[in-house]
């Protein structure tokens, strides 16, 4: 009996390393490079080497998805597409549904496929069809993320394949992967298919199976998407939503499947845990006198509908500060106040208060008129 106890605590004793914990200096997870970040608001929860410059595998499909949903906004390209299969899109290894040369599909189908499946035939056809060719569409990868001001990030195919020379280049980092993310979640059509667990194309011939596991087995996850290659390890950028808060981990160059996925169960749970979503009253806000105005008085709103990230266990407080009066002309989100949010001696956020829409100056005409009619009253 006592040397089944002692195996018992020898196996115990290796095995903790493996476990993440909670740590007096917060969070250990097994993955090489992380990050935690607030899709609400952009906030950075938790980062473990998030700038080191990596191979994503397929977790560079986010970029992708963004650029074709970007598509979709603008017009360029529409949810009633059809998308032809070029030679170039069919060559493609690794992941795919077997697209054939000339092979038409549904473009909900092949964004299907690619959130799903991780099907890099059909993440080259979007690619051609939004912007004719992968060359002309990596371009516009690259050019994106010059506008988030990404600088740990280029992009050299749309798949993150990385069996080609020029893929050494084809580097990005955790916390980068993490601002893509947020972007893409930002349109909220892409979580019809992030949130899909099995499903098929080819009229229920071809069955899809989601390559991101937390989709069945963690409660509230919206997405996003996984990745693997030889190089770049296990990868995943993982979503999930619990009371109102959603959060993104972004695991990178995991040794093991087990490994990616306990990381990002360790990163989210670790700040569903920790972190709430508070949003401002403003129903103490006060209209504010306006002189000379086309309107006598403005009543500010927010800037930002953003609410205030707050660490669990803190309890909020906030101040309004407004503008005695403003003098017209008014401009829209010209700013006329602030909310404080504080915890204790600790300032959490200060939120700008602005006028909602401008306020014309009177007319010289208008203004003479109105102490026209004044002085009448008076004199009543």
């Amino acid at each position: 009996m006592r040397k089944a106890l002692l195996s018992l605590v020898l196996i115990l004793s290796l095995m903790l390393p493996m476990i993440p914990t909670v740590q007096a200096a917060g969070l250990d997870v097994p993955a090489p490079s992380a990050i935690l970040m607030d899709a609400a608001t952009g906030t950075v929860l938790w980062e473990k080497n998030a700038h080191e410059r990596l191979a994503p595998a397929s977790v560079t499909k986010i970029m992708t998805l963004l650029l074709v949903m970007e598509a979709l906004d603008s017009g360029r390209i529409t949810w009633e597409d059809t998308v032809t299969t070029s030679a170039a899109a069919a060559a493609n290894g690794g992941s795919q549904v077997y697209l054939e040369e000339g092979e038409q599909m549904s473009l909900q189908d092949m964004l299907k496929c690619v959130v799903v499946s991780s099907a890099n035939d059909c993440a080259t056809a979007l690619a051609e069809h939004v912007a004719g060719s992968e060359d002309a569409f990596v371009e516009q990868m690259n050019q994106r993320a010059e506008e988030l001001e990404l600088s740990d990030t280029h992009f050299v195919n749309c798949t993150g394949l990385d069996d080609d020379p020029d893929a050494a280049e084809h580097l990005t980092s955790a916390h980068d992967l993490a601002v893509i993310s947020r972007e893409l979640l930002s349109h909220d059509e892409i979580r019809q298919y992030t949130t899909i667990w099995m499903d098929t194309v080819r009229d229920g011939q071809f069955g899809l199976s989601n390559t991101n596991k937390l989709v069945r087995f963690y409660s509230g996850t919206t997405g996003l998407k996984t990745g693997y290659t030889s190089t770049a390890g296990h990868c995943l950028s993982a979503s999930a939503q619990r009371d109102g808060i959603e959060l993104i981990a972004v695991v990178l160059n995991c040794s093991s499947s087990t490994d990616r996925f306990e990381s990002a169960k360790a990163l989210l749970d670790y700040g569903f845990a920790n972190w709430r979503l508070y949003t401002p009253d403003l129903l103490g806000i006060a209209s504010i006198p306006v002189t000379f105005g086309t309107v006598s008085e403005i009543t500010p709103v927010l800037k930002d509908a953003t609410p205030v990230l707050l660490e669990k266990g803190k309890t909020p407080e906030q101040r309004i500060e407004l503008d005695e009066s403003v003098t017209a002309p008014v401009e829209a989100g010209q700013q006329l106040g602030t909310i404080y949010v504080t915890a204790g001696e600790e300032t959490i956020a200060e939120l700008p208060l602005v006028a909602s829409e401008e306020v014309p100056r009177l007319s010289w005409w208008e203004l003479t008129c109105r102490m026209l009619r004044a002085l009448c009253l008076c004199d009543a």
